[in-house]
């Protein structure tokens, strides 16, 4: 059974094809401003090696993400709702086979940025961690009720960000984050039928 979601979202519906779109756009826009601050500031990109540890390393995480969601929302109401009103939006009109666009896209396109050039370009420390966390947390912002939903995405941000210094592979948190949008997309299509 669908769950009702209060209709106070600053955004209208989307069809299929302008979320496909949109999607891809920013994915390529994404990329754009990678390569361009990598090429204007002599930015080295963070390595990624396809090691296969590394591989499963970045696919546990993912899952782990996904639980970890999963519980923050079941007890958090405002969060829940929050994303409710996000996965509505970006996901009700997507079938199950775009969702694997919903995956690779943005796991790719958002971690070659946020994780693959900002977080070299502010520093391989804390501090560089947390601008590119918040910077991506805020990437996720469709509305001013959104706001739970851009401190989960700075969290999920901070723990992409450690992965890749802590094992100096940017594949690790592409398969995360690509397994993350994978599982919980899924997850909640089920869930939406």
């Amino acid at each position: 059974m669908a769950k009702q979601l209060p209709n106070n979202s600053e955004l209208p519906p989307l069809s299929r094809r302008q979320i496909l779109i949109a999607m891809a756009v920013t994915a390529v826009v994404l990329l754009i401003i990678a390569k361009l601050w990598m090429r204007f500031y002599q930015i080295p990109m963070l390595p990624v090696s396809l090691a296969i540890d590394n591989l499963l390393l970045g696919a546990a995480l993912g899952v782990g993400i996904s639980i970890s969601s999963g519980i923050v929302y079941r007890f958090w109401t405002k969060y829940r709702q929050s994303a409710d009103l996000y996965l509505e939006l970006v996901l009700k009109p997507l079938t199950f086979l775009d969702l694997i666009w919903l995956g690779l896209l943005p796991g790719m396109s958002e971690e070659l940025l946020f994780r693959g050039v900002m977080l070299p370009a502010f520093g391989l420390n804390i501090l560089g961690l947390s601008i590119s966390s918040v910077c991506f947390g805020v990437l996720h912002l469709s509305g001013k009720h959104q706001w739970p939903y851009v401190v989960w995405a700075t969290i999920i941000g901070f723990v992409l960000g450690f992965s890749a210094l802590a094992t100096g592979n940017l594949l690790v948190p592409i398969v995360a984050h690509i397994i993350t949008n994978l599982i919980s997309g899924s997850l909640w299509k089920l869930d939406n039928r």
